[in-house]
């Protein structure tokens, strides 16, 4: 091959207004480095695949150089085809990436597959024409090449057209839960191929279109009009001997009346008797999700909260009856180990300032009237303006004190916590019959022991001059509490605390008729 000619093939290694494509590709590179940070993988290789076309086109000419000139047209040709085919992805991923969300548009990942496929068909039959093919020939035999290709690629036109009918239909939408074969898991991705999910269990679950299209499939929830939430259904059982009026109202007040995150207020949890089981009552505790990727944490809070409140009441969960031998423990154990209690609870009692005129055997007699009742975070322990006779003394958690106004924002105006001198709440209404004056809530779990007023009543009637030292501090809280409301400076408080505090041991008097 003469001198003149290796220099016109190495000229003319790459084709007219490769400089110009080069240009245009390093601007679309720039462009989408901004906006695929998360597939910069795909942006890279596509740049990979245009750069090595270019090289290879140089290396096909030396294929020509060698003496192989048929061989390195060839492959210049085929390397100039997969050069246009880089060039019409990054076109495609601008497209649908930078110009149409600029005019506020944001394109399903279909319609850029779409695009892409287009542009190859399109770029496919400009190369033929070049090489000297006439596309008027293709026409004449397009019904056989037609029946050819929709036989041999039937599964990946099913998936492309499957791709286009979901995505016109509304069928289904990116970011929403569904449910396919026993799958369910988080639309990530609708392709022209495939829908990828993504599980709870960190897993990737590629589907073919085809089969959302052949099968069944749910969609969770999602119902027209309303927001987002699934119902979920905890099961329990109680026994027979409780009506089913008393577990379905300790349920509900249970869920209804706890801020649990995840757990909708509207449609408001609902408890219904489902069956009668073997040897007790099947019931379900039904709520709505709002947070579709937290179901099982959701459930165990919502468990919580019920079992806390059941227990509370004295209700048990029935478990499977079976036939067991025991030893029945004798009379002195069971002794035994209901004094370490008590020694538990005049241990409490001691710490509180509230008792700390009372004698050993005064503290002993309130011990072995206490009440176990806990309580889950985010329960409503009492509520302000409800009437009730209940002391409440908090052995382990913390609990904080809040106001409900009228037009105004729910208030904390003090939290107490287990293990201080002031572990106790609800003393007004105990000593006096006042109804609460704020609102109690869990902020942790709770453990607390409940003294109504017949548990008091004969210590205090029997020793008067309790009332006293009782007074002057349920007086302090008062004022405190009186003073979160509408601050007040020291002096006033001090002459309202001892005003308080005399009208407070009047009140005791006539409540207990010392």
């Amino acid at each position: 091959m003469s001198e003149t000619r290796t220099v016109d093939l190495l000229l003319g290694a790459t084709h007219d207004g490769a400089g110009v494509t080069l240009i245009a590709v390093a601007l679309m590179a720039g462009a989408l480095l901004h906006t695929m940070r998360d597939e910069r993988r795909t942006l890279y290789n596509t740049i990979g695949l245009f750069l090595f076309s270019l090289a290879a086109q140089y290396a096909a000419v030396l294929v020509s150089i060698l003496g192989y000139e048929s061989s390195g047209g060839i492959l210049r040709g085929l390397f100039i085809l997969t050069e246009g085919l880089a060039v019409i992805r990054l076109a495609g991923m601008v497209i649908a990436r930078v110009l149409l969300p600029l005019l506020r548009f944001t394109p399903a990942s279909i319609l850029e597959d779409l695009l892409v496929i287009g542009g190859y068909l399109l770029w496919g039959m400009v190369r033929l024409h070049e090489h000297g093919v006439e596309l008027s020939s293709l026409v004449t035999t397009s019904a056989v090449i037609t029946a050819v290709i929709a036989f041999s690629m039937q599964d990946t036109l099913g998936n492309i057209l499957g791709g286009i009918a979901l995505q016109l239909d509304n069928s289904i939408n990116k970011d929403e839960w569904i449910e396919v074969d026993g799958v369910v898991g988080r639309i990530v991705d609708i392709r022209w191929r495939f829908t990828a999910i993504e599980t709870r269990n960190w897993e990737t679950v590629v589907i073919p279109n085809s089969v959302l299209m052949k099968n069944k499939f749910l969609v969770l929830g999602r119902r027209e009009g309303q927001p987002v939430q699934l119902r979920r259904w905890i099961w329990f059982n109680i026994d027979y001997s409780v009506s089913p009026a008393q577990v379905i109202s300790v349920a509900e007040r249970a869920v209804q009346g706890a801020v649990i995150p995840g757990v909708a207020t509207n449609p408001t949890p609902n408890c219904v008797m489902m069956d009668y089981g073997d040897s007790a009552g099947r019931y379900a505790m039904r709520y709505w999700l709002t947070d579709l990727f937290s179901d099982d944490p959701t459930d165990s809070m919502v468990r919580a909260h019920m079992f806390a409140a059941l227990q509370r009441a004295g209700l048990k969960p029935a478990w499977p009856r079976q036939n067991l031998h025991l030893i029945k423990e004798s009379e002195k154990l069971a002794e035994q180990r209901h004094q370490e209690h008590v020694a538990e609870r005049v241990d409490l009692l001691k710490q509180l300032a509230l008792f700390t005129q009372f004698s050993d055997e005064e503290l002993r007699l309130l011990a072995e009237r206490l009440v176990y009742a806990p309580f889950a975070r985010g329960d409503v322990i009492t509520r302000q303006g409800a009437a009730a006779n209940w002391l409440y003394i908090l052995a382990r958690g913390q609990v904080e004190a809040v106001l409900d106004s009228l037009g105004s924002a729910r208030r904390v105006v003090g939290k107490i916590e287990a293990g201080g001198t002031g572990s106790f709440f609800g003393e007004m209404g105990l000593l006096t019959g006042d109804p609460r004056s704020a609102t109690v809530v869990a902020v942790t779990d709770v453990l607390c022991y409940r003294l109504n007023k017949a548990a008091f009543t004969d210590i205090i009637q029997a020793r008067p001059a309790i009332a006293e030292e009782v007074s002057r501090i349920m007086a302090e809280r008062r004022v405190a509490l009186d003073n979160a409301r509408q601050e007040q400076d020291a002096a006033k408080q001090k002459a309202e605390q001892r005003r308080q505090q005399g009208e407070i041991v009047s009140r005791i008097r006539a409540f207990f008729r010392l």
